[in-house]
């Protein structure tokens, strides 16, 4: 029977969207006040700016001796596209793909960049590849967190300790909310625009003393953008990842995450960043616990995210619905959430089965998430009583 009555408490952001995300607490838009605007991002003092994202990233990423980090253009997309287009080809690809994103790499390196020596070993929404028997001779590209299934890597286990080949990993809604073995990677990526809440168009790239060599000693048989172009005469352009920009920045978006970096480190850094959002997750893991309909989409516990968490609709009725009418039931249900304004943009993404996806990076409160279970619970009594009028 429906739930009648709607919940007395209602959160207090109802921004959970996997991207752009929430602000941090507290955000108002005097935390710009101090950005250089008007000003050339060559300049002393942007440029100082620029390179304080930089600084503060490494420091709380805790990124290693060696490592360079950049600001590159087209947020996290561009910084992948950048290290695919300048790094492989070298040598033998695996591409690992479980979710939206990871099978974008692999079309990349498939249909684009046309690496005949590629393989790409897959997995549907929900779970991990199989991740025995890579190659450590051949390069591995791969997402951390699966920011369309909810599918995170629980560990780097899998990754050889000795290895001749780079491993390239797009982090994007894992970087500040999970703890990353630097040791097992080469090529890192992630945009403001995640965990920390920035804005859009930015990418972060990290590269290991082992990709910068690659870099300085392979030259790829394709021609190559200006904007993914990262060496000069055969070195690195070291420039890139001190706050020379390849492109004009938007010294608004700087403004915005070093705002971001400066409350992270408030929090408690990158432990802090952690324990909230994997607060978050346990929110929600204790409310689907308790709650028949709903599952994780992601089928094994060690491997649910704890920033895109997204939900699938296990209830008989829902089941039994073809395809069509479960996309649109879940589309009621997110609609309905939104229609209240109690969770704008927790729709689960296009390409994934239909249900929920409720963003639980640092930047949203836990309280937040737990006054937004019972709506849930309300909004899907509303669509299961409308479609049982409709069956009768």
């Amino acid at each position: 029977m429906a739930i009648a009555t709607k919940p007395d408490l209602r959160p207090s952001n109802p921004r959970f969207s996997s991207g752009p995300c929430a602000k941090r607490p507290g955000w108002t838009l005097d935390a710009l006040s101090g950005a250089f605007l008007g000003r050339s991002h060559r300049a002393k003092d942007p440029k100082a700016r620029l390179a304080e994202v930089i600084d503060r990233s490494k420091a709380i990423l805790g990124l290693p001796e060696g490592w360079r980090l950049g600001i590159v253009p087209a947020s996290d997309t561009g910084a992948v596209e950048m290290a695919l287009w300048s790094l492989l080809g070298a040598r033998g690809v695996d591409v690992l793909a479980w979710e939206s994103f990871s099978k974008d790499w692999a079309t990349d390196v498939l249909k684009q960049l046309k690496l005949k020596d590629a393989r790409v070993i897959d997995a549907p929404y929900g779970r991990l590849p199989d991740l025995a028997g890579l190659d450590g001779s051949r390069d591995l590209v791969m997402v951390w967190n699966g920011t369309t299934s909810g599918v995170r890597l629980p560990n780097a286990d899998f990754i050889p300790a000795e290895r001749e080949g780079l491993v390239i990993c797009d982090a994007t809604s894992a970087a500040f909310a999970m703890d990353l073995p630097y040791e097992k990677l080469d090529v890192v990526t992630w945009s403001w625009q995640k965990v920390l809440g920035g804005e859009a168009a930015h990418g972060m790239l990290a590269l290991s003393p082992r990709a910068v060599a690659r870099l300085e000693s392979y030259t790829p048989a394709w021609p190559m953008p200006k904007i993914f172009r990262m060496t000069k005469g055969g070195k690195l352009n070291e420039g890139i990842f001190k706050g020379e920009t390849i492109n004009t920045p938007s010294m608004l978006a700087v403004e915005d995450a070093v705002d971001g970096l400066r409350w992270a480190e408030g929090v408690g850094g990158l432990k802090g960043l952690i324990a909230r959002s994997e607060g978050n997750l346990a929110a929600i893991a204790g409310w689907v616990a308790k709650t028949a309909w709903v599952d994780f989409l992601a089928e094994d516990p060690a491997t649910r995210s704890c920033t895109s968490i997204c939900l699938k609709i296990v209830a008989p009725w829902f089941t039994a619905l073809d395809a069509e009418a479960q996309a649109a039931a879940a589309k009621k249900l997110s609609g309905l959430l939104e229609k209240e304004g109690v969770a704008l943009d927790a729709a689960n993404y296009r390409d994934a089965p239909p249900g929920l996806r409720i963003w639980g990076g640092a930047t949203v409160e836990t309280s937040d998430i737990a006054a937004l279970l019972p709506w849930i619970d309300w909004a899907f009594a509303q669509v299961e009583a409308e479609l049982a009028k409709v069956a009768a």
